[in-house]
């Protein structure tokens, strides 16, 4: 009996990452003109209850500043684990931030958003500057920010 027991467990760890289906997902935010250095941005993704569920990419190397990112500082707890790797420098004025992140299937169409927050030394930090939903028919759309994001737009 226990012997059958390891051996289904084993072909679910073989099958099931052959039922999870993930996506490619590139997001590319167009920053404005905005005459400052260069700005810090936290993409991230919240669930159909806004509730922080995953980060996508930090621009911006000091985590000194990542405080000012207020809405994924509060959900990412500025813990460490949830941003190693997903970091690279800031992102200069009028510049754009292209970044690829593979995303399950399951996220798309059910109510996940991505945000975008930012900030810049010595001028206004925007929580939420761009928030878009996770949707089919988004793609490819551009949406406009309400602070130093000009866009962004979603391709699969």
């Amino acid at each position: 009996m226990k012997k059958n027991f390891i051996t289904l467990g084993l072909a679910i760890a073989l099958v099931a990452p052959v039922l999870a289906q993930a996506r490619e997902v590139t997001i590319t935010t167009d920053l404005l003109d905005y005459g400052g250095d260069g700005a810090y941005l936290a993409l991230y993704l919240t669930d159909a209850a806004g509730k922080f569920q995953q980060t996508l990419w930090v621009a911006g190397r000091k985590p000194k500043y990542y405080k000012h990112l207020s809405g994924w500082a509060r959900g990412s707890g500025l813990d460490p684990a949830e941003y190693d790797g997903l970091a690279g420098a800031s992102v200069t004025s009028g510049r754009s931030l292209k970044v690829t992140v593979d995303l399950d299937d399951a996220l798309i169409d059910s109510g996940y958003q991505i945000h975008v927050d930012s900030a810049v030394e010595d001028m206004r930090d925007h929580r939420s500057d761009v928030v878009v939903p996770l949707t089919s028919t988004g793609a490819g759309k551009q949406v406009t920010g309400v602070g130093y994001v000009r866009s962004l737009r979603y391709d699969f």
